[in-house]
């Protein structure tokens, strides 16, 4: 019944085009659960190029193109998104792709949609479609980390001439989906749930067939070109309430009552052990959880009357359903196995360029390191930072011009006798947000150090290195 009742409800769908012409939809995220399901639903409505990091070996799908891209390296972003018309973006990084990543999932966030707008605006992207989180009435600065992501994405993404379509969605429940799965685990798992305050929250989920039918009507309509648009179904509940609910649709007996006193801490603790989901999803989650997240009035969805699911109806499709859209095989990943990504965020009051900023790292850092590190500088434009006065250096950069402006400034990493690997690996100093922060990253880098070693020696002093730099900007704003 659950695979007959999840056909019948996508085949009522509307499958009208805003154009005779067939568009181009590329998705990042593709192998994430709305773009499976995207791809699963819409594959003959549009030629749809799925975006993964690593490579197809089968397809089941052959009207569905795929690409392998490195969403770090714009050179990557700018060759996947070639000739596309709308580039949809479900992006969020939660996992690390290095074996250390030093940095936060807001940092990382923000340089990886800043990447993906500059390549959308290279190849002429007319529209990016980003499926983001529903934001409270609150001032930027209340928001929780994981929102305040969302947004700062949201405005990265729209910043430049792709007109942005940001859908803010809050928990969406369908076959497969990690935040709904976490409440069924809840259920499934506790037959008394004692539940903080911040389970009284109220928001408005939304089923994964309404919320599929809203992207495809947003597709190529100029309607809502540069618009943030809130979308939930009309059914307002708590968080508890989504519990009670969820536990009536599964044919279960739990008693659920809340407690004025509950520590975050031990909130994430207690629904990542029995919600059975990994930490890097469970603590942004529950940060948000404080919130009311409510549809606005003024930035619903009204480009057409939809017959929204109850929530009931959305708990029993995403329990009952044995239908599962197919993905690729991808070949395994292959890569150096010490990898380093380090990525650290700079308040730049005073609007420095990147340029600006690169160029006053290389001269600080031998300066500040006076009686340690002298910098050299070649012929060709390389940048050498050497032990007192050793002839090779202990890192050396080497300057890209042609892929360097005023707002980002790219280094490769070319030699070194504290790198193992010199053919791949970057730095870069990056203005993001229109200039409110300056991103400092390496990316791909290999240490040639025994990995314990550089672990609890070169990464903590780069850490530290950066964090004096940054110290130092923000004296020289002063």
């Amino acid at each position: 019944m659950g695979v007959i009742y999840l056909n019948r409800i996508f085949m009522n769908i509307e499958t009208e085009t805003f154009e005779e012409k067939k568009l181009t939809v590329a998705i990042a995220g593709a192998g994430g659960y709305i773009g499976r399901w995207f791809i699963h639903q819409f594959k003959d409505k549009y030629n749809i190029i799925g975006l993964s990091r690593r490579k197809v070996k089968h397809n089941p799908n052959p009207e569905v193109k795929w690409r392998q891209v490195e969403l770090y390296s714009i050179t990557s972003t700018v060759d996947a998104l070639k000739d596309v018309d709308v580039a949809i973006y479900l992006v969020h990084s939660m996992n690390a792709s290095t074996r250390l990543n030093q940095g936060s999932f807001e940092d990382t966030d923000l340089l990886l949609a800043d990447n993906f707008s500059r390549a959308a605006n290279i190849n002429h992207v007319k529209q990016i479609i980003y499926l983001g989180g529903l934001l409270p009435d609150e001032p930027e600065e209340k928001l929780s980390r994981h929102l305040r992501s969302r947004l700062e994405v949201e405005q990265t993404l729209g910043s430049r001439k792709a007109k942005l379509t940001a859908l803010r969605a809050s928990i969406i429940v369908g076959p497969g989906g990690s935040s709904f799965d976490m409440i069924k685990n809840l259920v499934d798992r506790l037959p008394v749930m004692m539940c903080p305050k911040w389970t009284e929250s109220e928001t408005q989920p939304i089923s994964l067939r309404d919320t599929l039918d809203i992207m495809d009507t947003c597709i190529g309509n100029p309607n809502v070109y540069g618009k943030a648009i809130e979308i939930g179904s009309p059914q307002v509940m708590t968080y508890r309430s989504m519990l009670e609910r969820t536990a009536e649709v599964m044919g279960k007996k739990r008693l659920v009552f809340s407690v004025p006193v509950f520590s975050l801490g031990l909130s994430k603790f207690w629904v990542g052990l029995f919600g059975d989901s990994p930490p890097q999803l469970v603590s942004p989650l529950v940060e948000s959880l404080i919130h009311t997240l409510t549809v606005s009035p003024n930035l619903a969805f009204k480009e057409k009357k939809i017959d929204y699911l109850s929530y009931e109806e959305s708990v029993s499709i995403a329990l009952n359903s044995k239908e599962k859209p197919i993905l690729p095989k991808f070949y395994k990943k292959k890569g150096v196995k010490n990898t380093v990504r380090s990525i650290q965020r700079m308040a730049n009051k005073n609007g420095h360029t990147a340029t600006w900023v690169g160029n006053r790292y290389n001269i600080w850092l031998p300066s500040f390191f006076k009686f340690l590190i002298n910098g050299k500088t070649t012929e060709r434009g390389d940048v050498g930072f050497h032990l007192l006065w050793g002839k090779k250096p202990m890192l050396q950069l080497t300057m890209i011009p042609d892929r360097s402006d005023q707002e980002r400034q790219l280094f490769y990493i070319t030699g070194g006798w504290l790198v193992k690997r010199f053919d791949y690996g970057w730095l870069e100093f990056r203005g993001v947000l229109g200039g409110r922060y300056i991103i400092t990253a390496i990316h791909e880098f290999v240490p040639r150090l025994p990995w314990f070693i550089y672990v609890n020696t070169q990464a903590r002093f780069h850490l530290w290195v950066m964090n004096r730099f940054k110290k130092y900007l923000e004296r020289k704003e002063d």
